[in-house]
């Protein structure tokens, strides 16, 4: 199946410590854009360097699991400025990330032309409207569960915007 034209060959989903939200959102928009023939690169980080080199929580790896998600192999890693070069569409967690990444993204726009675009994960989503996917980080069960059908709903959004331009 070729790609639309809008769609990305590659997306990086960030969070701030790359062990909860981004890489379940990773591997969920790596298999959604997989059954929807899409062949897109997807990545995940964080920007903080809290976790890098870390597993992703146990709490996430259970979750994740728990849904047909394995996660238990990714590797926290910290946003980088060839993220930026590297990758078409970078989609932020929260509204903090967001504006991290531009500060980012700013710092490097002067110079460069052909950065990726920037957007919250859940923008295209009409379920959740650009509203955050909260961190579950310091939260219960019911948390982690939020995470993972606000991931698979905005997800799911992202990949039906490509398959309608």
């Amino acid at each position: 199946m070729l790609m639309k034209a809008c769609t990305p060959s590659s997306v990086l989903l960030v969070c701030l410590g790359n062990i909860c939200r981004s890489p379940t959102a990773e591997e969920v928009f790596r298999q959604q854009a997989a059954i929807a023939g899409l062949s897109i690169k997807v990545d995940s980080a964080g920007t903080s360097d809290w976790h890098v080199g870390s597993a992703p929580d146990a709490r996430s790896q259970r979750h994740a699991k728990s849904h047909g998600y394995k996660i238990n192999k990714l590797v926290a890693r910290q946003v980088s400025a060839n993220d930026f070069r590297d990758f078409d569409l970078i989609l932020a967690m929260d509204s903090q990330n967001l504006a991290d990444l531009q500060a980012i993204k700013d710092s490097i726009a002067e110079s460069e032309d052909n950065l990726a675009t920037l957007a919250l994960f859940s923008e295209e989503d009409p379920t959740y409207c650009g509203s955050d996917v909260p961190d579950p980080y310091k939260g219960d069960n019911d948390d982690f569960e939020e995470v993972i059908e606000r991931i698979e709903s905005s997800a799911q959004a992202w990949i039906e915007s490509w398959k309608a331009c």
